[in-house]
């Protein structure tokens, strides 16, 4: 069975510690899209994992995990994070693979990447770790993946600083190439977990562009990145917070305004711990956006959402969630493509009830307050999609299943 797990929102929802829980019952954990700008965190027993390009399924011994043909890989930082893994007493020999469709990223990317951000009139926000500009050479047609390395016409196109850092790690990314269209029909079958990154609203071409990143981060990126075909996805699930957050530019509606909501915010930010894996940089926060957590369900054909974050709530008499935007005086309920349109929007919020408890105390989801799951069931209305998953903290127990994304 094949199951996808993707962003709902701006990224930095909890995927990482998600893949990871729901890895426990899959044999392969494939990574479609992204590349060093990704940050999943993981804990386990109290120790925190901080990945990057390498799946999360690696911190189980008996899993194996592919980067697929949608990532564009950073070499250097690729074998740093490995190291870092071995290091902390995870053995990944022999069950690391690469697909042969992967792009690299050369050294000279990342400051091409951050020139060309601050030379645009309205920058992006980019990590500048030269994601953009390999998805970019490879659009045109110009790019480098591992099935080129050992093409002999293609390497004489490179020189300098670009082929000593080719050659450099190139015997060692050929050790860890596959084919991945073979190696997908072969395991065909197996449970196979797709993880994504980024988030849905992220996503090139449905993403809230030009302030998107530049790869696939909707679910269809399962299928272009991975070898298969989107018959044979069989379960999308979602991951989103409880709340909004953002890195870097583009239009937030539901942010939350810094003169009146600076508290509520900063208070969101602390308790979420809400600092780029990657960057450190705070991150923008904001309202829980239905409207666009509606349109992620839609355009990405979810089964399923899967809530974190909620604990952050505990202490709180009362919270609120953006139903709708006003733009211009005008109430709307679906998600614009104008960029103009989106940084007039202001949000319509609605008001719910606190539960001043500790979510993490409670055994299951039926344990929790009433209070929380009447939050959660108006999600699931207005989104007309079930939360199956609900993640009341960042131990892997601290997950409450009401579906198992595994069961058909």
């Amino acid at each position: 069975m094949n199951v996808v797990v993707i962003g709902a929102q701006w990224g930095d929802e909890g995927k990482g510690k998600i893949v990871d829980y729901l890895a426990e019952d899959a044999k392969y954990v494939v990574r479609y899209a992204g590349g060093p700008n990704a940050g999943h965190t993981i804990v386990v027993d109290g120790k925190q994992y901080a990945l990057h390009q390498v799946p999360s399924g690696i911190l189980y011994a008996d899993k194996k995990v592919i980067l697929g043909s949608g990532m564009v890989i950073d070499a250097e930082a690729f074998f740093n994070e490995l190291q870092m893994l071995k290091d902390n007493g995870i053995d990944w020999e022999g069950r690391v693979f690469i697909s042969d469709r992967a792009h690299l990223i050369l050294p000279r990317y990342r400051q091409m990447d951050k020139d060309r951000d601050a030379a645009r009139k309205r920058p992006i926000g980019t990590t500048g770790r030269g994601m953009g500009i390999a998805y970019a050479e490879k659009a045109h047609r110009d790019g480098v993946r591992l099935a080129d390395l050992d093409w002999p016409e293609k390497m004489a196109e490179f020189d300098g600083e670009d082929l000593e850092f080719i050659n450099k790690y190139k015997e060692r990314l050929m050790n860890m190439r596959i084919n991945m269209a073979q190696k997908m029909y072969e395991i065909k079958g197996q449970n196979i977990l797709f993880e994504g990154a980024q988030g849905a609203m992220l996503d090139l071409d449905s993403g809230t562009y030009p302030y998107v990143s530049s790869g696939a981060s909707c679910a269809a990126g399962a299928a272009t990145g991975c070898g298969v075909g989107p018959h044979d996805l069989d379960k999308i699930v979602g991951v989103f917070k409880a709340y909004e957050t953002r890195v870097g530019n583009g239009p937030m509606p539901s942010e939350f305004n810094n003169e009146s909501e600076g508290e509520l915010c900063q208070y969101v930010r602390d308790t979420g711990r809400e600092y780029g894996v990657t960057t450190g940089r705070a991150r923008r926060c904001g309202y829980l956006d239905l409207v666009a957590l509606r349109y992620a369900c839609r355009v990405n054909s979810l089964d399923g959402l899967v809530l974190t974050h909620l604990d952050i709530y505990d202490a709180m008499d009362q919270i609120e969630a953006c139903v709708a935007y006003d733009i211009n005086g005008k109430r709307v309920t679906d998600f614009p493509a104008n960029v103009k349109d989106m940084e007039n929007a202001k949000p319509i919020l609605e008001k719910f009830k606190g539960w001043k408890t500790n979510l993490k105390e409670c055994k299951d989801y039926d344990s929790m307050p009433e209070q929380a799951k009447a939050y959660v069931k108006f999600i699931e209305d207005y989104c007309e999609t079930p939360v199956t998953i609900v993640s009341v903290g960042y131990e892997r127990d601290d997950t409450f299943v009401r579906q198992n994304p595994w069961e058909k």
